[in-house]
């Protein structure tokens, strides 16, 4: 990892700056580059995250730790209460639109894509992903990941608050209608975003769904299919 902070002719940073555009508020982007580069994007820009702005020292002089969950002083007595987890996601498919009740850390090790609900535009917005994306997404965000590959994807998921059996995990159209319609939602199954409009979530998510069957899942372009061959080749020339 290079010892910059910024720097517009950094390799990669103009494409990342232009993602920025396209970023809901709230959503941010993480390129981690072969060359130890982490290139981060919001809707403010994009910049090359350095060791003295971003990152504290990690055990040992030259290396260092950005903490996406927790902090240096979490510890069994101040836990993140937070799950990591590595999917697979099929060929060609797409997750049914939902919401956690936390948020929510994708990182993408194939050409994938994220459909999320920008509520300050009224849209979906797609996020065309490819390997070494990180993407963070806010509590009760609703999105839909999907892998544009042909083949498994393998994705690293990380969520603050709820493993997959809680009811908040993941709250579909389905659900959050169903939500809705009850008078009084009891405590055990609000979401850490108490106060939702469960009308709102469930229009939204929807809409991710309508733009789904609209646009379909879209298809890797001409340049990534090189690249995964090209990478195919150097994965075969790297392994032990």
């Amino acid at each position: 990892m290079s010892d910059v902070g910024s720097g517009s002719g950094r390799p990669g940073l103009r494409g990342m700056e232009r993602l920025s555009r396209e970023l809901p508020y709230g959503v941010e982007l993480f390129h981690l580059r072969p060359d130890g580069d982490v290139l981060f994007a919001d809707r403010e820009g994009a910049r090359v995250l350095g060791p003295r702005e971003d990152f504290l020292r990690f055990i040992d002089d030259g290396k260092f730790a950005h903490y996406f969950i927790g902090d240096a002083q979490t510890s069994p007595d101040r836990p993140s209460n937070a799950t990591v987890k590595l999917g697979v996601v099929g060929p060609r498919s797409a997750f049914t639109p939902h919401a956690h009740g936390g948020e929510h850390f994708v990182l993408s090790l194939g050409h994938a894509s994220c459909g999320v609900y920008d509520a300050q535009h009224g849209r979906v917005t797609e996020i065309r992903l490819f390997p070494g994306a990180l993407i963070r997404i806010p509590e009760m965000m609703p999105h839909s990941f999907a892998n544009r590959g042909r083949k498994p994807l393998h994705i690293l998921a990380a969520n603050t608050g709820f493993g997959v059996d809680h009811e908040d995990y993941a709250i579909t159209a389905e659900e959050a209608e169903r939500r809705g319609a009850e008078e009084v939602v009891p405590v055990s199954r609000r979401p850490r975003g108490a106060g939702t409009d469960f009308g709102l979530l469930a229009a939204a998510l929807r809409d991710i769904e309508r733009v789904q069957r609209v646009r379909g899942i879209g298809a890797l372009t001409v340049r990534e299919r090189l690249a995964v061959g090209l990478r195919r080749a150097a994965s075969a020339l790297e392994r032990p």
